[in-house]
């Protein structure tokens, strides 16, 4: 077995007491005996980079955002834990079995970025997680770790772009989540600014980063590398769905072969069946069967075209249709745009319908020609990364599995449906289980019979979001 514990710990930590049994708070007292910049220089010699999807390193990420603090006004801690990207659960695993680490992580991101609050972004919808850290908030707070610096949780909605750091900052200021052009650093939340002054900086980190942190501060940069590659030090929370015998998320050090994280996490294919094709989300190129002993790092996948991303491994064997893979991909992508940039929400909606027209066996060659199309304008002036998944993510099914969809141009494969892609509710029972009403969920956001023809940002930036403070 490849599975480790590093993160995800194998049983549930019942109470702050519990956590500190299992040596929980070590690195928050060694943070308290050093100087902010200390900290960060550890963090930054781990080689530790987001665990979100970007892999920026988080070192560079906490030095860029205590360069920019403000003298007067202190910066914001925003813990990004709007897991929404199709395939992954490992954020929500992590919170379930130990939110305590994620919590200490937090506190020393903010004693080194010089912060008075910490916000954890979660979803309405992941009420349990919810629960869970807000309990240990609690406990923490009766303890005196956070010693004047607040903790709050924030919960918002469950639109895909929630997740993206920008917007997620555009959510907790009072607004829909539509991506802003500002990065982060610059200009962090304005509920934490005065009405006359900037807004501070804010520091977003994902869920598994910070839950990392706590132990390289205790441990050292040296430990933390002990496992993994030196481009990609230590592990990876990943999450196999799909076409395996079972599904679930286990934590892997780096450099393990995606054959064996496969095998490992999902029981690898289903008797008599061989493995076709793998997403990693919906933001990197697809992993031909050809390519399972590429090792699961940032290096290793980036070498065949593709990306680690969060770890979410979508399996398909070669039952599947891949250009029913397109189309899903296409609808969930183009549905979750937000219409700032119009190419991304148009073009998206243009290709989505030309995928599913195609694999309907109503396109033809027409379909065929409009995809590639589409394709090569989707990204033009796009402010976010989402018009570029399309890119990359329907381009390389196109390119990798372009016969299969040449077979339905030609009509030589019968009509189908797309493969349903959408965010995991649960994994229960080593099953999976996804957010079917994404079915009906319309390009304007809504879950009416109609669309309105209106994109969401000209139809929601005047309405008072229902989450606001």
């Amino acid at each position: 077995m490849t599975l480790v514990h590093r993160v995800l710990y194998p049983q549930p930590i019942i109470s702050l007491e519990d956590f500190v049994k299992r040596r929980g708070g070590q690195g928050l007292q060694a943070a308290l005996g050093m100087e902010p910049a200390a900290i960060i220089e550890v963090l930054a010699a781990s080689g530790l980079r987001g665990r979100g999807g970007a892999g920026f390193p988080t070192g560079r990420k906490w030095q860029t955002v205590a360069a920019n603090r403000l003298p007067d006004a202190p910066s914001t801690v925003i813990v990004n834990a709007a897991e929404g990207e199709p395939g992954t659960f490992k954020d929500r695993t992590i919170l379930r079995r130990n939110p305590y680490v994620v919590v200490e992580g937090a506190l020393i991101a903010a004693r080194a970025v010089d912060a008075d609050l910490i916000v954890f972004a979660m979803k309405q919808s992941f009420a349990g997680e919810v629960d869970r850290v807000r309990a240990a908030i609690e406990e923490v707070e009766d303890e005196g770790w956070s010693d004047g610096i607040e903790l709050e949780v924030f919960e918002g909605p469950d639109e895909y772009l929630y997740g993206e750091e920008s917007a997620l900052l555009e959510t907790i200021d009072g607004r829909w989540p539509f991506p802003r052009i500002v990065p982060t650093f610059r200009r962090g939340i304005e509920t934490a600014a005065t009405a006359d002054a900037p807004s501070p900086p804010a520091l977003v980190n994902n869920t598994e980063t910070l839950a990392n942190v706590a132990r390289i501060i205790a441990r050292g940069a040296t430990w933390f590398r002990s496992l993994g590659t030196t481009e990609s030090p230590g592990t990876m929370v990943c999450t196999v769905t799909g076409h395996t015998q079972r599904h679930g998320v286990g934590e892997v050090q780096m450099g393990t072969p995606l054959r064996e994280v496969i095998e490992d996490i999902g029981g690898g294919s289903k008797p008599g069946r061989t493995i076709k094709a793998v997403l990693s989300g919906v933001a990197n190129s697809v992993i031909p069967g050809s390519m399972l002993d590429t090792p699961v790092s940032y290096e290793g996948l980036s070498a065949i075209g593709s990306g680690l991303g969060s770890g979410a491994f979508i399996v398909f064997d070669d039952t599947v249709d891949m250009a029913t893979v397109a189309a899903g991909v296409a609808r969930f992508l183009a549905v979750e745009s937000c219409g700032q940039c119009s190419p991304c929400k148009l073009d998206g909606m243009a290709l989505s319908d030309a995928l599913t027209n195609l694999i309907a066996s109503e396109g033809g060659d027409h379909g065929y020609n409009v995809v590639r199309r589409r394709l090569s304008t989707i990204a033009d002036r796009s402010r976010c990364f989402l018009a570029t998944q399309q890119q990359l993510v329907v381009g390389s099914i196109v390119e990798q599995f372009g016969d299969e969809l040449a077979a339905h141009a030609s009509r030589a494969a019968g009509p189908v449906e797309p493969v349903l892609i959408a965010e995991l509710l649960d994994i229960r029972g080593g099953e999976a289980y996804l957010d079917l009403r994404h079915r009906q969920k319309q390009w304007d956001w809504s879950y009416n019979k109609r669309d309105s023809g209106t994109v969401p940002v000209e139809l929601y930036t005047a309405l008072v979001p229902p989450w606001r403070r």
